[in-house]
C-alpha cells in the first residue's frame, strides 16, 4: 500500500469511498509481491496495481461490487482459471487478491499517516475484519476471536520487527500480515559526482539516504537534494555512532585510504546487508592488503563488494549508479545478475 499512500490520503481527506485490493499470496513467477496494492474509488478512479496489467480488469469489476455490497471478497486469478484467457496470467503466475472496502480497514487514517511518516506499524488482515499493530504491543481491531487476536498480534510483531509480509497461521488460520517498518537505510560515504547519483537511484529504490563525508564544502544540501540527511563527520566515526541493522546498506565512494580504510574497518563488522566500495582493480588490491595488515580477517573480507556494482560497462556517475543499484538488488534477493533471456529458471522464482 506505501505506493499508494498519497492517493489513499487525498481521497480519505475529500471523504470519498474505495475499496482496496492487496496482494496476500502469490505462486510461481508472480508479476508482484504480497502487499501490492490497488485501490478503485466509488467514481470508478483507479490507483496502484495488482499485477502489471495481467488481471486489473477482473480486479476493478470484484473492486466495484466491494463498493456495491459493502462486503470483502478473495479472488484467485492464474493460468488455471477458467477464465485465464480473459484474466490469466501472461506470465504464468498466479495471485490471491483480497479485496476490501475501506469501512473494514481498522484505524485506516493513523495507519496512513504512520507510513507516510515513515513509522512502523503492521496490519492483520483477513477478508471482514483486520487489526492494526504498533510496535509497542498496542493493538487496534479485532478478527472476531481474542485467542486469534493475540497469536495473530505476536506474529504480525515478530514480521514488523524484521520488515517482512507473510500469510501466517493463528488459531489454525490463515491471515496476512503486512508490515510496514520504516524505510532501510541506504549510507553514501564521499560527497563526489558518483555519490550523487548512487544517492538519487537510493531515494527511488526506497532507501533512507544519508550522505557523510568529512569535507563540509563538499557535503551540502545543494549537491545532494535527494538526501534525507547530510553529516559532516568523519565516516568511520559517523558509522561508529549511527544505527546499522540487516537491512542496511553502505557504499563507499570516498576513494581515499585516509577515510576508507579505517570506514571499511567499522564497516565490515556491521549486520549491513551490503558493503561495496568504488576503485580499481589496483585499487581494490591495496585496499585489501592495508585492510589484512590492519587485521581484518579474510571472513569479513568476504563481505566486501569490490570494485562496486555489476559490469554494465558504466561510464558516467548515472550509469554507475545503476550498476550499483543492481548488484544492491540482486545481492537482497539472491538475483544472479546474468541477462534474463540467458536463464531458463523463474524470474521471480518459485
Amino acid at each position: 500500500m506505501r505506493d499508494i499512500v498519497d492517493g489513499l490520503l487525498a481521497w480519505r481527506a475529500s471523504g470519498t469511498e474505495f475499496a482496496l485490493a492487496t496482494v496476500v499470496n502469490t505462486w510461481r513467477s508472480a508479476p508482484r509481491q504480497p502487499g501490492a496494492a490497488m485501490a478503485v474509488s466509488a467514481s470508478g478512479e483507479v490507483i496502484g496495481s495488482v499485477s502489471g496489467g495481467c488481471v486489473e480488469g477482473a480486479v476493478y469489476a470484484a473492486a466495484q461490487e466491494v463498493l456495491q455490497t459493502g462486503k470483502a471478497q478473495t479472488q484467485v486469478y492464474g493460468v488455471s482459471d477458467g477464465d485465464a484467457l480473459e484474466v490469466g496470467l501472461t506470465c504464468g503466475g498466479t495471485i490471491e487478491v483480497m479485496i476490501q472496502p475501506a469501512a473494514a480497514l481498522t484505524a485506516i487514517d493513523e495507519v496512513l499517516d504512520a507510513v507516510t511518516a515513515g513509522r512502523p506499524v503492521a496490519t492483520v488482515t483477513v477478508p471482514d475484519a483486520q487489526l492494526v499493530v504498533w510496535p509497542d504491543e498496542q493493538v487496534e481491531g479485532t478478527l472476531g476471536d481474542a485467542e486469534l487476536d493475540r497469536q495473530a498480534a505476536q506474529q504480525a510483531a515478530g514480521l514488523l520487527a524484521h520488515g517482512r509480509s507473510a500469510i501466517v497461521q493463528a488459531c489454525e488460520r490463515e491471515v496476512f500480515v503486512q508490515s510496514y517498518a520504516a524505510p532501510a537505510r541506504m549510507i553514501v560515504f564521499g560527497a563526489i559526482d558518483f555519490a550523487a547519483a548512487v544517492a538519487r537511484i537510493g531515494k527511488f529504490l526506497g532507501y533512507q539516504v544519508t550522505v557523510c563525508d568529512a569535507r563540509g564544502v563538499f557535503a551540502t544540501p545543494a549537491r545532494f537534494p535527494e538526501a534525507d540527511e547530510i553529516v559532516v563527520e568523519w565516516p568511520h566515526r559517523y558509522l561508529e555512532s549511527t544505527e546499522v541493522d540487516e537491512r542496511t546498506v553502505l557504499c563507499v565512494l570516498t576513494h581515499d585510504p585516509k577515510f576508507d580504510i579505517p570506514l571499511l574497518q567499522v564497516a565490515l563488522h556491521t549486520p549491513a546487508r551490503y558493503i561495496g566500495a568504488m576503485g580499481s582493480r589496483r585499487t581494490c588490491e591495496d585496499r585489501l592488503a592495508r585492510l589484512r595488515e590492519a587485521g581484518v580477517s579474510e571472513a569479513a573480507l568476504s563481505r566486501l563488494r569490490a570494485p562496486i556494482g555489476l559490469d554494465l560497462g558504466a561510464r558516467t556517475p548515472e550509469e554507475t549508479a545503476v550498476a550499483v543499484a543492481a548488484e544492491i538488488v540482486a545481492l537482497s534477493w539472491g538475483g544472479s545478475g546474468a541477462p534474463l533471456t540467458d536463464l531458463t529458471a523463474p524470474i521471480h522464482g518459485a
